[in-house]
Order: C-alpha cells, then sequence, then structure tokens
C-alpha cells in the first residue's frame, strides 16, 4: 500500500513558521519551552492529539514528530515515553533551521521509495483527526487516481470539524467549516516529484493544484488554547458552548477523545479567556 506519511512540529524552534514574532532565536526558544506552555502542549498531545491517532481505522501510516536539540531533556524523555507505544510514530531531533527547507527535507528522506507516490499530511500538537481520516485519505485518492497521474501534487481536504477548549469542565466546541484548515488536509505526490506538503502554505493549497474537498462528517478539531501561534486563532471569535448529546457521542466516536477523562487530565486548567472579537 502507498506510504503515508504525517509530520508534526512538537515545540520546535524553526527560523520562520510562527506567526508569533521573536527577534531572535533564543527568544523563540524561551517562549516555547516555557514550562507552563509545554505542560498545555503535553496534554493536549496525549489526550487529544494521540488519541485518534492510536485508533485509526487503517494503520498504515507513519508520523514524524520534530523537536529541537535544546528541549530539556526530562521533556525530550517524556514525549519519548509518550510515543513508546505508537509505533508509527519517530521523534526526530533537528537544530534551529528555516522551517520550510528543514520540513521538506524530512519529508523527502522519508519516502522509502521516491519513485512511489506518497501520502503527505501535516499534523498540529494540539489538534485531532477523525479515527477515519487516513482510510478516508486512501478512498479518496484511489478514487481520483486520473487526477493524480496528472499532476505531481494533488490535495484532499475535508472541511467540516470544531473548534474546542478543553478544561477542568470539559469539553466546549462550535462546529465549523474551513476550506484546507491544517488538521484533515492530505496530498498526494506523484512518483518522482520532490514535491512536499511543506513547500505550500495550507491556507493557499488550491492556488497551486487541484483541491478535492469532502464536507460529508467532521474530520477535524482545532484546540483553541492559551498558547495558539495562529494569528487567526487568536482574533476569532468562537461561540463556544457545551457539548450537545450528539457532540459528546461524536467526541467519543469520531475522535478517540472521552469528556469526562478530559475533567480529570485537565484539573485545575480553566479555559483561557475569551479574546478577539467578531
Amino acid at each position: 500500500m502507498m506510504q503515508a506519511i504525517g509530520l508534526c512540529r512538537f515545540s520546535y524552534p524553526a527560523f520562520g513558521g510562527f506567526q508569533i514574532k521573536h527577534k531572535t532565536i533564543d527568544e523563540r526558544i524561551q517562549f516555547l519551552y516555557a514550562e507552563d506552555r509545554l505542560e498545555e502542549r503535553f496534554r493536549l498531545f496525549e489526550h487529544v492529539a494521540l488519541p485518534c491517532m492510536k485508533a485509526q481505522t487503517n494503520e498504515n501510516w507513519e508520523m514524524i514528530v520534530v523537536i529541537g536539540v535544546s528541549l530539556p531533556k526530562h521533556h525530550a524523555d517524556r514525549l519519548q515515553d509518550v510515543v513508546a507505544n505508537s509505533p508509527q510514530i519517530t521523534v526526530q531531533i533537528h537544530e534551529p533551521r528555516p522551517q520550510r527547507e528543514i520540513m521538506k527535507e524530512i519529508l523527502n528522506r522519508a519516502r522509502k521509495d521516491p519513485s512511489e507516490p506518497c501520502l503527505q499530511f501535516r499534523y498540529d500538537d494540539d489538534d485531532a483527526v477523525a479515527v477515519d481520516f487516513i482510510a478516508r485519505l486512501y478512498e479518496a485518492v484511489d478514487d481520483c487516481a486520473p487526477l493524480n497521474a496528472r499532476h505531481p501534487v494533488v490535495g484532499y481536504d475535508w472541511t467540516l470539524g470544531y473548534a474546542a477548549q478543553f478544561s477542568e469542565n470539559g469539553i466546549v466546541a462550535q462546529a465549523l467549516e474551513y476550506k484546507q484548515y491544517v488538521a484533515a488536509l492530505g496530498v498526494h505526490i506523484r512518483g518522482g516529484s520532490q514535491f512536499t506538503i511543506m513547500n505550500f502554505a495550507h491556507t493557499k493549497l488550491d492556488q497551486f493544484m487541484p483541491v478535492i474537498s469532502y464536507a460529508d462528517a467532521p474530520m477535524w478539531i482545532e484546540s483553541l488554547n492559551r498558547f495558539n501561534d495562529s494569528a487567526a486563532s487568536q482574533q476569532r471569535h468562537i461561540s463556544f458552548t457545551p457539548l450537545t448529546e450528539n457532540e459528546t457521542k461524536q467526541f467519543k466516536t469520531r475522535f478517540a477523545i472521552d469528556p469526562e477523562q478530559i475533567k480529570q487530565t485537565f484539573a485545575g486548567v480553566a479555559l483561557p479567556p475569551a479574546r478577539g472579537k467578531s
């Protein structure tokens, strides 16, 4: 079966790649490795981002988690422990380098046979995808085989999802529809092509390739928390409400997230203050 490669930055201090600006790489490292920030990232990674990947109905995927050489050892060890029971996940350690340059290299080196096509997806360490994302990506690619043969890169985009916040009170969320959000967005790379998903800004994918969109089921969760990098996330107004009975079921079955377990995991964590305006 075709190789499917995911790429996840876990507080990797790249040059570029962040919307929050820092004057120096040392300033960026200090921000990324602040203890309260990393504690939040670990909770979100362990209890939001990872469960749905472990529960994928198609297990033919792999994901590279990229960290920096300066990540304190106790955090690096904790990350290795977190992914130890996930054979598809490997952790790579890299010096700070320009964001797109290093990520493209990592993805191209991960291809077992560059002459063969592959699938690629990006994954934020605080988001989630539906447990059938990988399966549906393979199915979509099969359905569009002639398109994939004609183009070096073709995008596959699932536009329905949720913005959500996680705290000691459980989960609040709002159903949304976005085109080309990071999660539940994949690309087919034709055999022999050096392109990667990191050659393109995810919001502009359709400016460079055909993109097939689906809006038939919720496929992603965007976590909005105290340390979101995205300026859009910081500025948008979201009308968060407690999960309905149906949404609670969806979070459990489609995203492998249990709201009751979230309450325990995020004990002592209050919701971030509301921000932005509509």
